[in-house]
């Protein structure tokens, strides 16, 4: 066995798939340039690298449940000048992630919210934190199925461990004493240490008539207020700016 297929052999064997796809045009440059054993060898390994984590960012992003439209990149800032770009491109840093903090994007129907709030945890992925993505009925219709199924506990703990959580249209409708039993589990779980996006179209002090129990929503809010950026948009929906025009306008 020659030098390049006993190489080829342990790549294969320890499983370093971009390292075996780049080896050939690898040892081409290498030797074009004469290059150094650690400069082929640091070549090898971004290979590696870079090709595991584009697949990680990708498998995040389709555990959270995302989507591919909706980012920092094709969010239309122009469109509404109530929006604080450089607040929003400061978040997508994700240093709020690091610091468990939440963001609140409160607003009518079709500012931007959700595109904000999925840009966001667009950066996250990318930024390798791990995001779950849930509408407001989604989540507690989740959570209902689950204590149904005796698996209840198990939820909490994927939903506690989630880097970021979003729920997108929060408030939606009210919420009856389980959910906000369930819901202040999650919150109360995740303060202080993992970060929580809300996107809603009430104001915050309409929050609290959501809940049954006014305790229950008190320390509900309190624990999500406490260290929450809220942003307030406002402005014409952008969905109306792209409805087509009647022939008669």
């Amino acid at each position: 066995m020659n030098d390049h297929s006993q190489l080829t052999m342990q790549i294969r064997n320890l499983k370093l798939s971009s390292m075996l796809e780049h080896l050939d045009t690898r040892l081409m440059e290498a030797e074009q340039h004469d290059l150094a054993y650690t400069e082929f060898l640091s070549m090898m390994l971004t290979d590696e690298f870079e090709t595991r984590t584009a697949r990680k960012i990708s498998r995040l992003m389709h555990t959270a449940g995302l989507g591919t439209e909706k980012t920092i990149e094709t969010f239309d800032f122009d469109f509404n000048p109530s929006i604080n770009a450089k607040l929003i491109r400061a978040l997508a840093s994700c240093r709020f992630i690091e610091r468990g903090e939440g963001v609140f994007l409160l607003g009518p129907t079709g500012t931007g919210k959700t595109h904000l709030a999925k840009a966001l945890a667009h950066q996250a992925c990318r930024r390798l934190y791990s995001v779950g993505f849930y509408s407001f009925h989604q989540l507690f219709a989740e959570l209902a199925m689950a204590d149904l199924q005796n698996r209840l506990s198990t939820l909490f703990k994927r939903i506690l461990h989630l880097d970021l959580l979003v729920v997108d249209d929060f408030g939606f409708k009210t919420i009856d004493q389980q959910s906000a039993e369930r819901f202040y589990t999650i919150v109360d779980g995740r303060f202080g240490q993992k970060s929580i996006i809300l996107t809603s179209n009430r104001a915050m002090t309409d929050w609290t008539g959501l809940f049954p129990d006014p305790i229950i929503g008190n320390a509900i809010l309190d624990r999500m207020a406490h260290t929450s950026h809220q942003i307030v948009i406002k402005g014409q929906s952008y969905r109306k700016k792209l409805a087509p025009k009647s022939e008669n306008a």
